[in-house]
């Protein structure tokens, strides 16, 4: 009896020697098929925002089915704001733990800044990805809000920043920002936007930016803190020339863009927006808005960006993390997340690097009557200037404006 128990004990401290052993490998070293084998029969634990039931869906049964299909990889979706996250990995890191719980982030901006300049982030890992070295834009996915990837992060989808109304409602939507002074004045009460450092907040105010001071190319050279003490007064007072006009005078604001929807979807407000350009069709889809909502854009211009996932320095599972990051990369998921009635998510990868049958694939998905068609989108991009410039901004308006 005691030779057995001195056996099982002996197996399982082989078998725990074992699993530290493929924590500890350095996959960056190896060729993409031994990632593949060292993920299989492992656990992804996915952190990631989860205030959106459409996109938890998404990721919860096609992404999950398909990575376990494909690659014996068990995907556990963890709702969580990225700001937490992101204080939970860099409390970790001050307190030197090697293997933490997090495998896989959605993440960029800010707080992509954050974890790269505290050292928290695995890689780089982007180049071992196939799906990155044959779809991506390498030059669009090098940045993230003006910061350096260096191979830290790899794309997961296609951001651009729009307003939505309803045409049964509401005739006629301002398209600058002057005219918009101008509506808010008219219409007293019908329209808000998100408090920031909500996210969709935070674009609104960036996009008024922006439009008051003379585009965002005077900002792209980096951060300026001369140029922007010198512009963002401006920002200001045209936000506080709206402010006695807002819902509810604007004494509060909508915690999130869910809050604000909300508002929208109830006509408490006329004008709504989005960071994602098949937002209100997929509320449409979801019997939330009516058929009648639209989409529209300003002349200034229509902030757009990648948005990213990332790996942990202490994660677990670095294998796993990146064959699922990879799979988000495959134009399958980038084609399942393009379908308003799934997400509704724009490709992150590059379509003319496709073949010209899932191309026609892509250019047959039907957007619906509330979206912009990807021209009209494409004519008035602009880029998110460096992250310094949106820290500032959100300071700045809760000292100036709030």
């Amino acid at each position: 009896m005691k030779r057995l128990a001195l056996l099982i004990m002996l197996v399982g401290c082989l078998g725990a020697c074992s699993v530290s052993e493929v924590q500890d490998r350095d996959w960056l070293r190896e060729d993409w098929k031994t990632v593949e084998d060292g993920a299989r029969e492992t656990t992804v634990r996915f952190y990631m925002w989860g205030g959106s039931a459409p996109i938890n869906k998404w990721v919860d049964t096609y992404v999950a089915d398909q990575v376990k299909k494909r690659y014996g990889v068990s995907l556990i979706r963890v709702p969580m704001d990225a700001g937490v996250f992101v204080n939970k990995l860099l409390a970790e890191k001050r307190g030197g733990r090697k293997t933490g719980t997090i495998d896989l982030l959605w993440v960029n901006g800010e707080n992509f800044k954050a974890l790269r300049e505290a050292d928290a982030l695995y890689g780089p890992y982007a180049e071992k990805c196939p799906n990155f070295l044959k779809y991506v834009n390498k030059k669009l996915a090098s940045t993230d809000f003006g910061y350096p990837v260096d191979g830290y992060e790899t794309p997961y989808g296609w951001a651009q920043f729009v307003f939505e109304y309803d045409g049964a409602r509401t005739k006629s939507v301002p398209d600058g920002f002057a005219e918009l002074r101008e509506w808010v004045r008219d219409n007293p009460g019908k329209f808000t936007y998100p408090q920031p450092p909500d996210f969709t907040g935070s674009a609104f105010i960036r996009q008024a930016f922006y439009a008051v001071t003379g585009g965002p190319e005077q900002y792209l050279g980096g951060w300026d803190r001369e140029l922007f003490e010198r512009q963002a007064p401006r920002l200001w007072q045209y936000l506080n020339d709206l402010k006695p006009y807002l819902w509810q005078h604007g004494r509060s604001h909508p915690k999130s863009i869910a809050e604000q929807d909300t508002l929208f979807a109830r006509g408490e407000v006329d004008i709504n927006m989005s960071y994602h350009p098949l937002h209100a069709q997929g509320k449409v889809q979801e019997g939330v808005y009516p058929k009648s909502v639209r989409t529209f854009v300003m002349r200034e211009g229509s902030i757009f960006n990648l948005h990213f996932t990332a790996i942990p320095a202490n994660a677990p599972n670095k294998a796993g993390a990146m064959v699922v990051a990879n799979f988000l990369m495959s134009p399958e998921a980038q084609l399942s997340k393009y379908v308003p009635a799934k997400w509704g998510d724009y490709p992150a990868i590059d379509l003319g690097a496709l073949p010209q049958e899932s191309r026609d694939r892509f250019a047959s998905v039907d957007l619906g009557s509330s979206t912009l068609g990807r021209e009209a989108l494409s004519a008035v991009a602009v880029p998110e200037i460096p992250v310094e410039y949106l820290e500032a901004l959100e300071k700045g308006w809760e000292e100036h404006v709030r």
